[in-house]
């Protein structure tokens, strides 16, 4: 591919610096996949808007901080500027640009590479008549020694109110790039607790209809509401991995003071698993439980039916019995036939009334 201009574009002969004055940035508009494009040192965001080659050459120069680079869903062309100037391996390139990825961790060379999925819950009146509960994004996070590379998929993954909480705290990011990992890690995992606690709401909802007299949940929502669970689960339950062998000294980017961090995060993931789990294992249960209350339903059903067609059959045996044509029948020509047939009409059909009643299949 060829290569294209950094994302600061081309600068002015002329700032309306003094001469001898000590070279600050220019203000660069930035592209519309990058998000953000900072530098910090000893924690501090430096002022001035950079181009992704500026920050670096900075953060090298000064041999001290490092750059974030927020991006929102680059294309091949857009990210080949990026991936040059910081040596990003092609393989974890193609998979930053591609969504639907697994979370996972992977090293090449000097850099992490790290996938994360990221869930929102949906808004609704009813988990009955909802059409989705669960919404999933991804985050991917290039971790060099001076660098983070953060490149997001989905509207609903933004970290601009992550990246405000961090400037905040100059302590924590002079920790170097490991602190950004572990703050988006963290960030993501906060949205899972979130997620499940609505999620577990919906469930408990579902369980009272489910049960509760002449319901009309259906086995249909059910498997609806599964199938958003195990989309969650699939964001969740990788994740595991990952956070472990960061938390256990996976690799020399992550220094000692941020690795109980990550451990942490490490057991919020855990609970959240536990949930997830959980939840599938209730969902299996109402299942289970509204096929039974549908069988018995129709059980019920077969019995009205069937008592409604012994009494039928009283009056349809009668009617066919005295409706041959033959002249030599008992009482056929009686005058008080006819109030009699339908007497024992009655009679009989009223019997069997209160006998279904009273066995309760009417």
């Amino acid at each position: 591919m060829p290569a294209i201009p950094s994302l600061g574009g081309l600068r002015g002969r002329s700032n309306g610096r003094a001469k001898g004055a000590p070279e600050r940035p220019l203000p660069v508009p930035l592209s519309a996949y990058v998000v953000d494009c900072a530098v910090y040192v000893e924690g501090k965001r430096l002022p001035g808007r950079w181009s992704h080659a500026e920050a670096i050459k900075e953060v090298r120069k000064r041999h001290a901080g490092f750059v974030w680079i927020g991006l929102h869903e680059p294309d091949a062309v857009q990210i080949q500027g990026i991936a040059e100037t910081f040596g990003l391996h092609e393989l974890a390139v193609e998979d930053a640009l591609e969504a639907h990825q697994r979370p996972k961790l992977e090293r090449y060379d000097d850099t992490l590479f790290m996938v994360l999925k990221t869930v929102r819950y949906v808004e609704h009146e009813s988990p009955a008549t909802a059409n989705e509960i669960v919404e999933t994004g991804e985050l991917m996070a290039f971790l060099g020694r001076d660098f983070v590379i953060t490149v997001r998929h989905g509207n609903h993954s933004g970290l601009a109110r992550l990246r405000r909480e961090l400037d905040q705290d100059p302590e924590r990011l002079d920790l170097g790039p490991s602190a950004v990992l572990h703050a988006i890690a963290d960030h993501v995992v906060d949205h899972y607790l979130d997620v499940t606690t609505a999620i577990e709401s919906d469930i408990d909802e579902m369980e009272t209809h489910v049960f509760a007299p002449r319901s009309k949940v259906s086995a249909e929502q059910i498997y609806f509401m599964k199938r958003e669970v195990l989309e969650l689960r699939r964001a969740v339950m990788p994740l595991g991995t990952p956070l472990q062998r960061l938390a256990e000294g996976y690799t020399r980017l992550i220094p000692d003071e941020v690795r109980s961090y990550f451990r942490d995060v490490s057991d919020h993931l855990t609970t959240v698993a536990e949930r997830v789990a959980n939840f599938d294992e209730l969902l299996t249960t109402l299942v289970d439980a509204t096929l039974a209350k549908i069988t018995l339903q129709q059980n019920t059903d077969m019995r009205k039916i069937t008592a409604w067609a012994a009494i039928i059959a009283v009056p349809t045996a009668l009617a066919g019995i005295y409706g041959m044509n033959f002249d030599y029948m008992p009482e056929l020509h009686w005058r008080f036939g006819y109030p009699l047939a339908m007497t024992i009409i009655f009679g009989v059909c009223i019997l069997l009334y209160r006998i279904f009643r009273k066995n309760r299949w009417l």
